[in-house]
């Protein structure tokens, strides 16, 4: 009798335990249907590896023709949701901005190297808000009216070393997009600039640019490896990243401050911020050395890739060329260099740099965001903490929006009557509150540099070979160095150049 209620008893426990199980199970299964589609999961580490962590939009690409709109990734604790289309872009991050509008933390870059004090990087809180608030201000459209000289001077004087030493293109195409922004944000001279900040400034973006891509570094999957020593290669790439940062924020700012000091500052977005009384509470020196500073990197980087990535297209689309210079022509004259006032007046300029944009956008997945809390969308669920990855790149190769995408056709922006093609700057500049504040600087910049360019050159492939355009795997893609010839439309339009470069504010 006593064995009878031994074995009943060792036999409730095993039923309990067996049911706990299979109620486990379901809970496992119910909730992975749940889930948006994606790749086939490993145990343990889930599917979490199969996102490249260089050009991954290319595979993300692929992806979306298997699992459509939205692809879920999981493993070693992370979550990733990639949005392919525009609609599911709008449905999250701008219509529900509120949950969509944080960062993830990227370990290495943001927290080790000390990025994530800037605003493209900082959470959505209250100094995310001062800094943005602090950017708009200095970069509202009536206020860079008063940058328009120094953007058109820096095309004309990047025209002139075109002139001079055509086959350094690239180096020149860097050079002035890096001019622009130091000259605008911290009103430094050509010769300033170029001699103290530009070569470190340009590194540093480059490392930024790696650093920056979700799953760059393994301690973004796994953070708690940011406790090892600082002898490990990644901790030493970090310190080193910190440094590159810090200095990057810091020396031009507190040029800015000495320059008001001395009575002798020119105008500047920091300036302005420095010496500016906003309604609420001052901000300090800590926010506007990082809103001016995370500018270097939404400017300079951007145009330098639309500018060259122009370039080749130009050298390979000649008909393209013709026409863009017929327009210019017909519209600006022949006796002076484009100005940003005439914009309004070059539509098939417009389309073609658009058409640029579309066809390799410069940051090809955006910047990612994180789910604030547990949501709901399209029957599917989204964790708590997921990141989330705008597939720009899947927007600009949609044939349903654009016809043959990889073809490079502006006059499909010329084309009233279809209705569907979308302007590149609506996904170009990031999305709902997380917008990038300088984006009207960042399309006069473009303009200008392109329109100059158009005017006063003809672009060909070189004379031995052909011209092969590849790009860059970070989170910001360019040109990597090619070959092509440049050469002035004629004598007047070099002495024109010349005439131009001379009479620089800059």
């Amino acid at each position: 009798m006593v064995y009878s209620r031994r074995h009943r008893a060792v036999y409730q426990r095993k039923k309990h335990k067996a049911l706990l199980a299979i109620k486990a199970l379901r809970t496992c299964i119910r909730g992975s249907q749940t889930r948006p589609p994606g790749p086939p999961a490993a145990p343990l580490v889930g599917n979490i590896l199969a996102i490249p962590a260089k050009a991954a939009w290319i595979k993300l690409q692929l992806y979306k023709r298997d699992y459509g709109d939205l692809v879920f990734f999981h493993g070693l604790g992370n979550s990733v949701l990639v949005l392919n289309t525009m609609d599911a872009i709008a449905d999250l991050l701008e219509q529900r901005a509120e949950v969509y509008s944080d960062r993830p933390a990227f370990t290495v870059v943001g927290e080790l190297m000390g990025l994530g004090q800037s605003m493209p990087l900082l959470p959505y809180n209250a100094e995310w808000k001062t800094q943005r608030k602090l950017a708009h201000n200095a970069l509202s459209p009536r206020a860079i009216r008063e940058y328009h000289s120094i953007q058109e001077s820096i095309a004309a004087l990047l025209s002139v070393q075109l002139l001079q030493d055509p086959e350094q293109f690239f180096s020149h195409v860097r050079l002035a997009s890096s001019r622009l922004i130091l000259s605008i944000t911290y009103g430094l001279s050509v010769e300033e600039a170029e001699d103290e900040y530009i070569t470190h400034a340009e590194n540093t973006m480059r490392m930024i640019s790696d650093a920056t891509v979700p799953g760059a570094f393994l301690c973004d999957l796994v953070p708690i490896l940011k406790y090892l020593p600082s002898w490990v290669p990644f901790q030493r790439h970090a310190a080193r990243g910190k440094e590159m940062i810090e200095r990057l924020v810091s020396r031009p700012m507190d040029h800015v401050k000495s320059q008001m000091r001395s009575g002798s500052a020119v105008p500047s977005l920091a300036r302005h911020l420095l010496s500016s009384e906003l309604p609420g509470a001052p901000p300090n020196e800590h926010s506007i050395k990082w809103s001016t500073g995370s500018l270097y990197g939404a400017g300079a980087e951007t145009t330098y890739a639309t500018v060259l990535t122009c370039i080749a297209l130009m050298a390979l689309h000649p008909d393209t060329l013709v026409a863009a210079q017929a327009e210019i022509d017909r519209v600006v004259g022949t006796g002076r260099l484009p100005l940003i006032s005439d914009r309004a007046h070059l539509p098939y300029v417009g389309a073609l740099i658009q058409e640029v944009m579309r066809w390799h956008p410069a940051l090809p997945l955006s910047i990612a965001r994180c789910a604030a809390r547990e949501d709901s969308y399209r029957g599917y669920d989204i964790p708590k903490g997921t990141i989330v990855v705008p597939n720009v790149w899947a927007i600009a190769m949609d044939e349903t929006v654009y016809h043959d995408p990889l073809s490079f056709i502006p006059e499909r922006f010329l084309d009233q009557s279809d209705s569907e093609v979308m302007d590149p700057t609506i996904w170009a500049f990031g999305f709902g509150r997380r917008v990038c504040p300088g984006k009207h600087l960042a399309e006069n910049s473009v303009f200008i540099q392109i329109a100059t360019l158009l005017a006063m050159f003809d672009f060909s492939p070189p004379s031995k070979g052909k011209l092969e355009l590849n790009f860059s795997e970070g989170l910001v893609s360019y040109p990597q160095p090619f070959e092509c010839r440049i050469t002035p439309r004629s004598a007047s339009k070099a002495s024109q150049i010349t005439f131009s470069a001379a009479q620089s504010v800059v």
